[in-house]
């Protein structure tokens, strides 16, 4: 299936943030494909998304099941509803953004396609490198992941809210206190999703009230969790060097890109890993 969008699609960044958070053995980028397991109401099937310009093209693998469940979840992960060409707009006024804008049209909100994995797969890159982050999600989907073909899934929030923080962080090598935090939000993820539908601020609270969950992750995940359009993480080490502002100025700095701060911090995210 070939997804319909509004405005441009830049591609090659989307290819370049899925290869870099990529998970060993759960996840493949190949040239302009990408290949995971998804789940699919109460099925999993082999997602192969091809990427360019013009939007993206899906296959799965078994074919068939639910392909209206299946498409909404392409659109919503990949924010191909959005009207970037009228976000982009608003932010080519500011002269910091400018350049960025013209250089990466079309930037979009990727988010996860299942709100524990967003919540999981950031806690465990807490104040590791992104290498080291892909390592450790490894280790977490070949232990307690399911095998569909050749790839495993990232695991579900039930089967690893039985285990405890000590066997997770043997399995994985993580630190116990990471290992705690995984945990917990595999308890407290265990019966589905918990952000969705809440109000930002009532998310970040919610967040914020997991054990090892701290501001900037908070802030991140209604950026990448939840891909709230009007976020922004004054506490982002890679924004406030892009922006040569300290944390106060960067959020004062900030709101003169609202309602589309989350792109915004997107297109500095972006403008910084090009570099």
């Amino acid at each position: 299936m070939r997804e319909a969008l509004f405005g441009p699609f830049h591609h090659t960044a989307a290819l370049a943030l899925l290869a870099a958070h990529a998970i060993p053995g759960a996840e493949e980028v190949d040239g302009t494909l990408y290949r995971r397991v998804l789940t699919v109401g109460d099925e999993q099937t082999v997602v192969t998304l091809d990427l360019n310009r013009h939007g993206i093209t899906a296959s799965f693998d078994p074919p068939g099941g639910d392909s209206e469940t299946a498409t909404a979840l392409v659109r919503a992960w990949f924010d191909l509803g959005t009207d970037t060409t009228t976000i982009d707009t608003a932010l080519a006024q500011d002269p910091h953004l400018a350049e960025l804008v013209k250089r990466r049209p079309g930037l979009r909100l990727i988010g996860y396609p299942d709100e524990f994995e967003a919540v999981a797969a950031t806690v465990i890159g807490q104040q590791v490198s992104l290498a080291a982050a892909r390592t450790f999600a490894g280790r977490l989907g070949t232990a307690y992941g399911h095998k569909t073909g050749d790839l495993h899934t990232f695991p579900h929030a039930p089967a690893l809210a039985q285990c405890d923080a000590n066997e997770i962080q043997q399995r994985t090598g993580l630190t116990h206190a990471r290992a705690r935090t995984l945990h917990e939000v595999a308890v407290r993820w265990a019966n589905g999703p918990v952000l969705e539908g809440l109000p930002a601020d009532e998310a970040r609270r919610t967040l914020l009230a997991v054990p090892g969950i701290g501001p900037w992750t908070a802030d991140y995940l209604l950026v990448r969790a939840m891909q709230h359009p009007d976020t922004f993480a004054p506490g982002d080490l890679v924004a406030r060097r892009a922006l040569g502002l300290d944390h106060k100025a960067a959020a004062e700095r900030s709101t003169a890109w609202a309602p589309y701060r989350s792109y915004a911090l997107l297109h500095l995210w972006t403008g910084a890993a090009y570099l």
